[in-house]
């Protein structure tokens, strides 16, 4: 598995890395074994770099990393993110950046990843009342007592991105990216390249529909957060559909799972983009890695480019509510 220099910092980490959300919420009921055996074969074959929450299962996903690496801390590259504020009932109740926030979630993270220090903190999304310059400096004091070592932010603006760099040195920015998401390509990106900060790529398999295994609304358990989803409702899903049989005959075409092109379509777009697909699930992390033998020549990537062009989706990617929190 190759590995590389995360942004400009001492972090190496695989080219793919491994998003861990699913595992305790919002994509239907997980098995704690088995997302654990998952975490474990990730680290067997080579991807090093885990990505938390502090809100993902309300803690119970820091909970069951942290219980995956108790006797194996020195493997992975962990990465969590504080920001994002719900209710004990799992309601959102908003985004606070504020430094006593700040200082609260990370000793609170540290203690359900039983780690000492976490190797990348991101701010989960921007707080349009709190000065980044307040927030990222909360955050360096973090890294001067040693209790993180790298800081990242998530769906932040490009003039918020020169701003929190001006405060401390970025190391990653996480932001969705994929075939169906290309928004970054406007300008977040070229921002990023810029100041040396790594691409972080999320739900780079639109959210698990680039597997080809959802054809319908009945192949998603009750409870699942993509059910509400505007890519997966009405009239939508049935054109994105469209475009999944798209890179099902493309993904023939190269004798590869589609969504191994979908990966291989990333990971060609530059060696600092580092997609985190998701999953709790053995067999579909091993796919995932098969992407590394997806050779795509620039031509290839040209023909998937047209394919699958900016705004080919219909449906915006959050709720009207959530979209008003990325991109600050």
């Amino acid at each position: 598995m190759m590995r590389m220099a995360l942004g400009k910092s001492e972090l190496m980490v695989s080219r793919l890395g491994l998003g861990c959300m699913g595992m305790s919420e919002f994509y239907g009921p997980g098995d704690e074994a088995e997302s654990i055996r998952t975490i474990h074969r990730s680290l067997e074959l080579g991807i090093n770099f885990l990505d938390t929450a502090d809100i993902y299962g309300l803690g119970r996903n820091e909970e069951l990393v942290g219980k995956a690496l108790r006797d194996r801390r020195h493997q992975a590259v962990l990465a969590t993110k504080f920001g994002n504020v719900r209710g004990k009932d799992g309601s959102w109740l908003g985004v606070n950046g504020k430094p006593d926030y700040v200082r609260s979630c990370c000793e609170a993270s540290l203690r359900r990843l039983g780690v000492d220090v976490i190797d990348l903190y991101y701010q989960h999304r921007v707080d349009p009342e709190t000065p980044i310059e307040e927030t990222v400096g909360a955050m360096a004091e973090l890294v001067r007592q040693g209790k993180v070592r790298y800081l990242g932010l998530s769906e932040a603006a490009p003039a918020t991105i020169r701003r929190a760099c001006a405060a401390h040195p970025i190391t990653a920015l996480q932001t969705e990216y994929s075939i169906w998401t290309r928004d970054p390509e406007s300008e977040v990106l070229s921002t990023c390249r810029e100041n040396g900060i790594a691409f972080v790529a999320y739900s780079p398999l639109g959210r698990g529909v680039f597997t080809g295994a959802i054809r319908g609304l009945d192949d998603l358990s009750e409870g699942d957060y993509r059910r509400n989803s505007p890519r997966f409702t009405g009239g939508n899903l049935s054109h994105n559909l469209s475009l999944v049989d798209r890179l099902m005959e493309m993904a023939a075409g190269k004798k590869c799972r589609p969504a191994q092109l979908a990966l291989a379509w990333l990971l060609a777009k530059g060696q600092d983009i580092f997609p985190i697909p998701g999953t709790k699930h053995v067999n579909r992390l091993e796919e995932n890695v098969g992407a590394l033998q997806v050779p795509l020549t620039p031509e290839e990537v040209a023909r998937l480019d047209a394919a699958f062009p900016v705004g080919a989706a219909e449906g915006t990617r959050y709720s009207e509510q959530a979209m008003k929190a990325v991109h600050r």
